[in-house]
């Protein structure tokens, strides 16, 4: 308990030390739209578009096994992404899951948005909407089919189980995940492998960040995307 407590405090401090968010990414991959350049049409209406035209777009990309990042709006969001120690663009992940031909994200959420704190399962268009969302990415990993098929059967145990979001970022436990610790853990059962996504190590304490999930040799980036 005091190791979790002293956890809890140097994320505490991190946040307060850390600076302004800074985002490093373009969202070159998609073309730009020709309702872009008519005057007739109102600067927040042509954002819209876009924006839902980058969603339509990048949800038509995703596959089972591919992992999902997005940047809220909220102040809690920017405080998550404080706890990344390498990139700072992201505050929350997902799994994506093809059912039914539509995909799925498997995630784990807190605050306002999911009040009873568990384990959810959201369509891809709302895991990325931009109405509350600054932006979002894609990625994938070097999974065989086998190890995708894996995957899903670890997802939805997890989902059955339907664990609380946890605030004390514990890589411990299982009775509560947060939403990088869900990832973490979900790949590295499926691939049978506890170093295939490895966690970062700060001042003494472990935890997964945000930016482990795609700064590290098997992730690749399928799509990027910053809200206009």
């Amino acid at each position: 308990m005091k190791k979790t407590a002293k956890l809890s405090l140097g994320i505490i401090i991190l946040v307060c030390l850390s600076g302004f968010l800074v985002f490093k990414y373009a969202s070159g991959n998609i073309p730009s739209s020709s309702v872009a350049n008519n005057s007739n049409i109102p600067d927040r209406k042509i954002a819209d578009l876009w924006n839902t035209h980058a969603v339509d777009s990048a949800v038509s990309l995703l596959r089972s096994g591919y992992i999902v990042l997005r940047l809220g709006q909220g102040a809690d969001s920017y405080l998550l992404s404080q706890m990344n120690q390498k990139d700072k663009t992201y505050s929350h992940c997902g799994i994506v899951m093809i059912e039914n031909g539509y995909p799925f994200v498997y995630h784990s959420i807190g605050g306002e948005d999911n009040p009873d704190q568990r384990l959810r399962r959201d369509s891809a268009n709302f895991f990325f909407s931009h109405q509350h969302n600054m932006a979002f990415s894609i990625v994938r990993y070097d999974l065989a089919t086998d190890k995708v098929d894996e995957l899903r059967q670890v997802v939805y145990q997890y989902f059955r189980q339907r664990p609380r979001f946890d605030m004390q970022f514990d890589l411990i436990t299982d009775d509560k995940i947060y939403c990088a610790e869900l990832v973490y853990k979900a790949v590295n059962k499926a691939m049978h492998d506890t170093g295939y996504i490895r966690p970062t190590r700060f001042m003494g304490y472990t935890f997964v960040g945000i930016d482990d999930l795609f700064l590290n040799p098997h992730a690749h980036i399928v799509w990027q995307t910053k809200f206009k």
